[in-house]
C-alpha cells in the first residue's frame, strides 16, 4: 500500500539528518504502509543507492482528532531506546524521534527493520506441532524477558504510577468507551457498565500493593513479535503504544486471549478460543502456557486472581475495538476495511467475558506438572538468566529491585531504631517491670506502620482469602488505606525471605515490624482457616498489633514432637468446648498483651490417630486459664514475651471457637509448619549474619600475640568456613521459600525439612565461632551473641527436632530410589 499521505521530499530531508548512517545520495526512496495492525500507521521505508537498498521502519500518530493519551509514540520510542540500550530484551533500535508536525503531519519515529517472521494466526496453521510448541515457548519466553527489566537502572523508573495499574485501567479504558460510544457515535452496550462494575468490585489485592508491578507492554500478543526467519525463536517485541508501568499478570492475561476467544475465525467459532474449539497439535494448553511463564520468570501462580486478569483483557479489548470502529465511522482507523466489523467484535467481547465471569474458576488451583514446562526446564536453567533479559552475572535468587527497596528501608530502619535501642529493651527485660513493655516498642510499630514495613510475612493468597471472605467477595481493600496495609505488601514467601533475614539480626526486631513468632504463624493459621467470625474477632487485632498471641501444642508429661502423643482433652458440650490439659513452653503466652491461645488437644481419643486432634480459640482471659510460670532458655527468660507452662482448668469456650471442624488440628498443624516454620529459617540467616559482621569488627579492632586477630590464620580459616556455610545455607532456605511459593507445602517438605536441619546448625556454628573471638564478652549480656546462640539451638528442638527433619528427607529420599527399581 503507498504512503501517498505522506510529504516524501520532507520525509528524506529529515531522515537523511537525523538518521546514523543514513544513505546521503539515495537514487531511490519509497514509503509503503503495513496492512497488519490498527494501532499507530506504520511504514516500511526503503532507500536505495546504486545495487544496494537499506530498509526502515516508520511509526507515526493517525491524523485527525484523537482521544487524549492515545498514540504517544514519544513514550514508544522512549521504551525502545532504553530497552535496546541497557538489556537483553529484543527490541528493534530506535534512530530518531520526531515531534515537528510540519515534517509528515504528525509525530513519528525511525528505527531499524528486522527481517523475520509474524505469525498473525495464533493456531500457526502449516507449521509443523513441534515447532508450534517452540513457538509458544519462545513467546512466553519474551514476555518473562521483558518483565525482568529493571525500570529504575534503565530510566524508565517515572514511565508509569507503579500502584493501582488495573483500578486505573479500569477507569481509563470505561472513559475511552465512553468517548467512542453515544451521541452520534456508535450504540453503547448497558451490559459494558455493568462489566465495569464487576471489575472495580474484584481488583486483586496486589495492584494496590505493587506486587506484580514492572514494566507492562500492554499490547502483547503473538502478531506483535518477529521471529528469526528459520529459528523459532522471538527477535523483535513490536507495537509498544500501551507501554506503561503497572501489573505485569494484565501482560499475560492479555497474551491467553486466543485460549478464550478468537474474532477472526468462521461464524461457526466466532468468539470461542482454541480450550473450547480444541488446540492445535503441539500447542499446550492455557494453563501450561500460564505455568510456563510463572516459570520462566519465578512469578507465582495466579489461581486466586487470574478470572479478574482475563476479564480485564476481554473488557480492554471490547473498548479497543469500540474505539477501532468509532475511527472507521469518522474516516481514520489506520486498519483499513477490516475496522468495518470491529463495533461487532466489541459486543462479541462484552457476552464472553460475562460468560467467563459466571464461571467458578478459569484456572486450576495449581499449575500442571505437564510436558510442555517440564521438558526443557533442567536444560534451560543454565541458559535461564540470559533468555529472560537478565544482565549476564546475576542468578536466579537475585532479588527485584522492589524488593531490594523494602531491603533497604528495613535496614536504614534497623540501623536508625533498633540496634540503638537494644540495651534499652535488655536492660528492661532484667529489670524488675520486665514484664511489661517498653515504650518505644510501641512508637516504634507505628514508625514501622508509616514505613511500609508492616506484616510485611503476609502471602498473596493468604491474603486475597481474607478479602473474600470479610468483603464477601467484594475487594472493599482498595479503598481503605488501613486495610491495604494490614494486609501486607504481597509478597510471595521467597521475596519476603530477603526481608525476614534483615529482622533476624534483632532479638528485638521481628515484632516492631508485627512480623515475629508465635503470631505469624496463628495469623497464618487465621488467614487460611479462619471463618469470618473468627477473623473479625481474632484476626483483626493482631494484624493492627493492638494484641499478640500464644500457641499451645508442647506438653511436659508425653513428646509432643509426635502430635499425636498429646493429652489435652477438649470435650463438646452442648454449645460449648471444656478444654482440660496443661500446657508448656507457649511462647508469647507472658505478654501483657497476649489475647489469644490457639490451642492444640484432642476431641475424640477413638478416632484415627491422625483425626483426634482438635485446634480451638481461647481467649487468655476465659476462667480456668492460669499461667503456673515463666519458663527459661539458657537462663533467657525473654521478658516481656516469655514461654509460659499454662494450665487448662474446665476451660469453658464457645463451639464457634473451633477452628475448620473437629478432627482438623493435624491438618491445620501441617499447615502451620510451611510458611510460619520456614521464618525462623530466614531469621537464622540474618542472627548469621550480624555474628559474622560484628566478629569482623573484632578482629579488625583486637591484638593478640603482637597481630590483629584478623591476622591470626586459624581465625581466618574460620570465618571463611563460616562465610561458606552460611551461604550454602542461605541457598536452601531461598530454595525452599520458592518450592513453597511454586508447589506449595507438601511438595516443598522435603526442601523445609532441610533449612530447619541446616540453617540453627549453620547459625550455631557461626555465633560460637563469634562468642569465641569475642572472648568472656562473648558469653555476656553485654553483645548480643549469646541471646541469639541460645535463640539458634533452641530451633532445633521448637521448630521440630532434628531427628523428624532428617526422617522426613530420610523417607522422600528412599522413596525416589524404590520408584526407579
Amino acid at each position: 500500500m503507498a504512503a501517498n499521505d505522506l510529504d516524501l521530499d520532507a520525509l528524506l530531508r529529515y531522515a537523511a539528518a537525523n538518521v546514523p548512517a543514513f544513505p546521503p545520495s539515495p537514487s531511490n526512496f519509497t514509503v509503503s504502509k503495513f496492512r497488519h495492525g490498527q494501532s499507530n500507521p506504520t511504514y516500511l521505508m526503503q532507500v536505495g543507492f546504486g545495487a544496494a537498498v537499506k530498509r526502515y521502519v516508520l511509526r507515526k500518530k493517525p491524523p485527525g482528532k484523537l482521544l487524549q493519551s492515545a498514540h504517544a509514540v514519544e513514550r514508544e520510542f522512549q521504551v525502545l531506546q532504553a530497552l535496546s540500550n541497557h538489556t537483553l530484551v529484543p527490541v528493534p533500535k530506535v534512530f530518531c524521534l520526531c515531534t515537528d508536525p510540519s515534517v509528515i503531519g504528525t509525530s513519528f519515529y525511525i528505527m531499524e527493520f528486522l527481517e523475520g517472521r509474524i505469525f498473525v494466526d495464533p493456531r500457526l496453521p502449516g507449521v509443523e506441532p513441534a515447532s508450534r510448541r517452540a513457538i509458544y515457548q519462545a513467546t512466553v519466553k519474551a514476555l518473562a524477558s521483558l518483565h525482568s527489566a529493571d525500570v529504575d537502572a534503565i530510566g524508565l523508573g517515572k514511565y508509569g504510577r507503579r500502584e493501582n495499574y488495573c483500578k486505573r485501567q479500569v477507569e481509563r479504558w470505561a472513559k475511552q468507551y465512553i468517548a467512542s460510544t453515544g451521541e452520534g457515535k456508535p450504540e453503547r452496550n448497558p451490559k459494558m457498565f455493568e462489566l465495569i462494575d464487576w471489575l472495580q468490585q474484584h481488583i486483586p489485592l496486589e495492584d494496590s500493593s505493587g506486587g506484580a508491578t514492572g514494566l507492562v507492554h500492554g499490547d502483547f500478543r503473538l502478531d506483535n513479535l518477529v521471529f528469526h526467519p528459520i529459528e523459532d525463536r522471538v527477535i523483535s517485541i513490536l507495537d509498544w503504544e500501551l507501554s506503561t508501568l503497572g501489573n505485569q499478570m494484565c501482560d499475560v492475561a492479555y497474551c491467553s486471549m486466543p485460549y478464550i476467544t478468537d474474532l477472526g475465525a468462521d461464524k461457526d467459532h466466532l468468539g470461542k478460543g482454541m480450550e473450547h474449539t480444541g488446540l492445535p497439535e503441539g500447542i499446550p494448553s492455557l494453563a501450561e502456557y500460564v505455568a510456563e511463564y510463572c516459570s520462566s520468570s519465578g512469578k507465582p501462580w495466579p489461581f486466586a486472581e487470574w478470572k479478574f486478569y482475563i476479564a480485564f483483557s476481554l473488557f480492554r479489548g471490547a473498548s479497543i475495538y469500540a474505539g477501532i470502529y468509532s475511527r472507521w465511522t469518522m474516516g481514520n482507523a489506520s486498519g483499513g476495511e477490516s475496522a468495518r466489523h470491529a463495533g461487532d467484535k466489541a459486543n462479541i467481547l462484552i457476552d464472553n467475558t460475562w460468560e467467563l465471569v459466571r464461571q467458578e474458576s478459569v484456572l486450576p488451583e495449581h499449575p500442571p506438572s505437564g510436558s510442555f514446562v517440564a521438558q526443557d526446564y533442567f536444560e534451560g536453567l543454565a541458559r535461564e538468566s540470559e533468555d529472560q533479559g537478565f544482565l549476564k552475572g546475576e542468578g536466579k535468587f537475585v532479588p527485584s529491585k522492589r524488593i531490594l527497596e523494602l531491603r533497604n528501608r528495613l535496614v536504614k530502619f534497623m540501623e536508625d531504631h533498633i540496634y540503638p535501642m537494644e540495651k534499652e529493651f535488655y536492660k528492661l527485660s532484667e529489670s524488675t517491670s520486665r514484664w511489661t513493655v517498653h515504650p518505644e516498642e510501641e512508637k516504634l510499630k507505628v514508625l514501622a506502620k508509616k514505613e511500609g514495613l508492616w506484616n510485611l510475612f503476609i502471602p498473596i493468597d493468604s491474603a486475597a482469602r481474607v478479602t473474600k471472605i470479610i468483603f464477601d467477595g467484594t475487594n472493599q481493600l482498595q479503598s481503605d488505606d488501613t486495610y491495604n496495609q494490614l494486609l501486607g505488601a504481597g509478597l510471595s514467601n521467597l521475596e519476603y525471605g530477603y526481608l525476614c533475614e534483615i529482622m533476624g539480626r534483632s532479638v528485638w526486631a521481628p515484632q516492631v515490624f508485627n512480623c515475629g513468632a508465635p503470631d505469624t504463624g496463628n495469623m497464618e493459621v487465621l488467614l487460611r482457616y479462619g471463618n469470618k467470625e473468627q477473623l473479625l474477632e481474632w484476626l483483626i487485632p493482631l494484624l493492627e498489633g493492638r494484641i499478640r498471641s500464644g500457641f499451645a501444642m508442647t506438653e511436659p508429661k508425653v513428646a509432643s514432637s509426635d502430635a499425636t502423643n498429646i493429652e489435652c482433652s477438649i470435650s463438646r458440650q452442648g454449645d460449648s468446648y471444656i478444654i482440660n490439659g496443661t500446657k508448656w513452653w507457649t511462647s508469647g503466652a507472658m505478654d501483657p498483651r497476649c489475647r489469644l491461645l490457639i490451642v492444640m488437644g484432642k476431641t475424640d481419643f477413638t478416632a484415627a490417630m491422625h483425626k483426634q486432634q482438635s485446634m480451638i480459640l481461647v481467649d487468655i482471659r476465659t476462667p480456668g486459664v492460669h499461667i503456673k510460670r515463666p519458663l527459661t532458655v539458657f537462663g533467657y527468660d525473654d521478658a516481656p514475651h516469655g514461654h509460659a507452662e499454662v494450665l487448662f482448668d474446665n476451660v469453658c469456650v464457645p463451639a464457634k471457637n473451633i477452628l475448620l471442624g473437629e478432627g482438623r488440628g493435624f491438618e491445620i498443624a501441617q499447615g502451620r509448619l510451611g510458611p510460619g516454620r520456614l521464618h525462623h529459617c530466614m531469621r537464622l540467616i540474618g542472627a548469621a549474619e550480624r555474628g559474622m559482621q560484628i566478629t569482623a569488627e573484632r578482629a579488625l579492632s583486637r591484638t593478640v600475640f603482637g597481630k590483629l586477630i584478623a591476622e591470626q590464620g586459624s581465625f581466618r580459616s574460620d570465618i571463611a568456613k563460616c562465610r561458606i556455610e552460611l551461604e550454602k545455607t542461605r541457598l536452601l532456605v531461598l530454595d525452599a521459600a520458592d518450592q513453597l511459593d511454586r508447589l506449595g507445602n507438601k511438595k516443598a517438605r522435603g526442601a523445609l525439612a532441610m533449612a530447619k536441619v541446616a540453617a540453627p546448625n549453620m547459625a550455631l556454628m557461626v555465633l560460637d565461632m563469634a562468642m569465641q573471638v569475642h572472648g568472656g564478652a562473648g558469653l555476656s549480656s553485654d553483645t548480643c551473641l549469646a541471646h541469639l546462640w541460645a535463640t539458634a539451638r533452641t530451633l532445633r528442638i521448637a521448630d521440630g527436632p532434628d531427628e523428624v527433619h532428617l526422617g522426613t528427607i530420610a523417607k522422600l529420599e528412599l522413596q525416589r530410589a524404590k520408584a526407579k527399581l
